[in-house]
């Protein structure tokens, strides 16, 4: 699975522009992205092993702190590896990097009281697990139906962190969905345009056609209520996960 990277050109692609190569397309296109020789899993140990030794806890440090997550490094495992080279790379390199990885491993952990509590802030219930579209899906969301008659209704709540997978409404006629934020807060993007923050009283009109994904931001719950427009022939092309690093630009924008 190649890996791809935009950071570099966004940040310097003007001021510099052989680094913003180099950084996007050698480095992440190609060093990343030889799974064959090294899993994408075991790149991420590295890189944060060599990070910590020389003693970053920059944005950098953190962004491959939450690569590795992605990448399947559990919160037990992180710990063990940081404590394993604080004998070799130094005992205060070790207690920066524990702060970092601390707030990025149990960043969006959910608490019943928390799940409770934000319940209790919004009018509609928040429903079972969604279980049916979990594929789908990047974190735990819930679903609760409103209304099945005349126009489906559904109140859909993301726990923090969570979004869907880029996704299109098709139909032969008519179609797309409408969302009206009800709680907590968001994001909404489209295909090549920048991201919306969504907050309670916002509403969101998608055409059919439009590839987009929409969720939580990392700190907040967030519940939209999912209007289907009737549609001839109308359902849900599915497509790829919002990476990491889609996610972290739209809550660094």
């Amino acid at each position: 699975m190649a890996v791809k990277q935009t950071a570099g050109r966004e940040a310097l692609g003007t001021f510099a522009p052989k680094f913003a190569e180099l950084n996007d397309d050698v480095l992440f296109g190609e060093v990343w992205s030889r799974e064959d020789k090294l899993s994408i899993r075991d790149r991420s140990l590295v890189t944060v092993t060599a990070l910590m030794a020389q003693g970053l806890t920059d944005s950098s440090f953190k962004y491959h702190l939450e690569t590795a997550k992605k990448n399947g490094i559990t919160k037990t495992e992180i710990a063990e590896i940081l404590t394993h080279a604080a004998f070799y790379a130094g005992w205060p390199k070790a207690w920066a990097a524990f702060r970092m990885a601390k707030e990025v491993w149990t960043a969006g952990e959910v608490t019943a009281s928390a799940k409770e509590e934000y319940a209790d802030s919004m009018i509609f219930p928040i429903g079972e697990p969604n279980d049916s579209f979990a594929e789908y899906f990047t974190g735990q969301s819930y679903l609760a139906p409103v209304s099945a008659d005349q126009v489906g209704i559904f109140n859909v709540t993301f726990e923090p962190g969570c979004r869907n997978n880029w996704h299109i409404h098709r139909a032969d006629k008519g179609g797309g969905q409408i969302l009206i934020c009800v709680a907590g807060r968001g994001y909404y993007q489209e295909w090549g345009r920048e991201v919306r923050d969504l907050l309670p009283g916002d509403v969101v009109n998608i055409p059919t056609g439009v590839k987009h994904w929409h969720g939580a931001a990392p700190g907040s719950w967030f519940s939209h209520l999912a209007v289907e427009v009737p549609g001839e022939n109308a359902g849900n092309e599915w497509c790829e996960p919002v990476d990491a690093e889609q996610y972290r630009q739209a809550f660094e924008k």
